[in-house]
């Protein structure tokens, strides 16, 4: 736990370096790559959850992650499938060669609170404002930064245009091997409807063979609406499991609602949540893919960055990296373009 006798004091001498406040995927990659790459730095994690990392699987292809930069994750137990992938549409069924990887937020917080020091991470705390010298916290309790990050999640704006991923998954022990050698990422042959009430939606199924006795349904749909009806997609997970024989027992569930941008305007979307001299990472300050929802590429790349930036320069202020993860952003939605015109071709062009 922090010394709140210690909390207190300007920027050049508050006795944390760096504040992190949200301990997710983005604040737990920035905190794991100060810990390996600027061993001086003093940082610390505010999450208001249980656990780092909340409740998520997160999944990429092996091409997603420069070769320079996957030895960040190579310490985490990573479910890996190097044959490639299928993809299933009613009338084309392809499998693709490109490796795959997941991670599950379990060994997400396992393997971090084995290797953060236990008085870097704060566990069941919420921050109830941040500002360029500090946080407080919601009872009161204030704790001064050198530098704060704000990592707390993605907050919709009416400046930002598109719609929604909609996902439920369950995990499955199944009472017999079910016979997948690789993951199916999109199997759209299943019924184009959307759950009553949530408009027209594009649904496929993403299935994951975790083991040869375990396997991860995940119902999906993009959707106009950020609404989900969770007990039509366990349905539906089920119904999926039993048309490929898979019987069993549900050992977890993850679900999630995400956004996809397809347009705006990024820099009044991100005027709306940035705090003057804070700098913004995560899906909160746009890193993230606005067709498919991906995340962690952009989360290990901007945590090294941070970390390699802090590093370099002690003397960083938190305007300056308020700055540097400002211009990150501004270039990752330049880059992106692409991606949000399919994002427009989907919403608004397809039937």
């Amino acid at each position: 736990m922090v010394d709140s006798s210690h909390s207190t004091g300007t920027p050049d001498t508050a006795p944390h370096d760096v504040i992190i406040v949200g301990g997710g995927l983005a604040g737990g990659l920035i905190a794991l790559a100060l810990h390996r790459h600027a061993p001086g730095c003093r940082f610390l994690v505010v999450e208001a959850g249980r656990t780092l990392g909340g409740h998520h699987r997160w999944s990429w292809f092996e091409t997603d992650i420069p070769a320079q930069e996957r030895a960040l994750v190579e310490g985490f137990h990573l479910n890996g499938w190097d044959e490639g992938y299928d993809i299933t549409f009613p009338r084309l069924t392809r499998t693709l060669p490109t490796a795959y990887r997941s991670l599950a937020s379990a060994e997400f917080h396992r393997a971090l609170m084995a290797e953060l020091p236990a008085d870097r991470v704060l566990l069941e705390t919420k921050a109830a404002a941040l500002d360029d010298g500090g946080v407080t916290l919601a009872d009161g309790t204030r704790l001064a930064a050198k530098r704060v990050i704000d990592c707390r999640p993605f907050k919709s704006s009416k400046a930002l245009a598109g719609g929604w991923q909609v996902f439920l998954g369950q995990h499955f022990k199944c009472e017999k091997p079910h016979g997948l050698t690789r993951p199916v990422i999109m199997d759209a042959s299943v019924d184009q409807v959307a759950p009553h009430g949530n408009g027209e939606a594009y649904r496929f199924v993403y299935v994951l063979p975790l083991s040869p006795d375990e396997v991860f349904i995940e119902d999906t749909y993009y959707a106009d609406q950020p609404k989900m009806d969770a007990d039509v997609l366990k349905g539906r997970v089920a119904e999926y499991a039993h048309r490929n024989g898979w019987k069993g027992e549900v050992i977890d569930q993850a679900a999630g609602i995400l956004p996809v941008i397809s347009g705006g305007d990024f820099a009044a979307a991100t005027a709306e949540v940035a705090i003057p001299r804070v700098a913004l990472a995560g899906a909160r300050g746009g890193f993230s893919h606005p067709l498919t929802s991906y995340t962690i590429p952009f989360a290990i790349s901007n945590a090294l960055a941070i970390a390699r930036l802090i590093a370099a320069r002690p003397e960083l202020s938190g305007a300056d990296l308020a700055a540097f993860c400002k211009r990150r952003a501004r270039s990752h939605w330049r880059g992106t373009a692409y991606y949000r015109m399919l994002s427009r071709m989907l919403f608004e062009a397809a039937e």
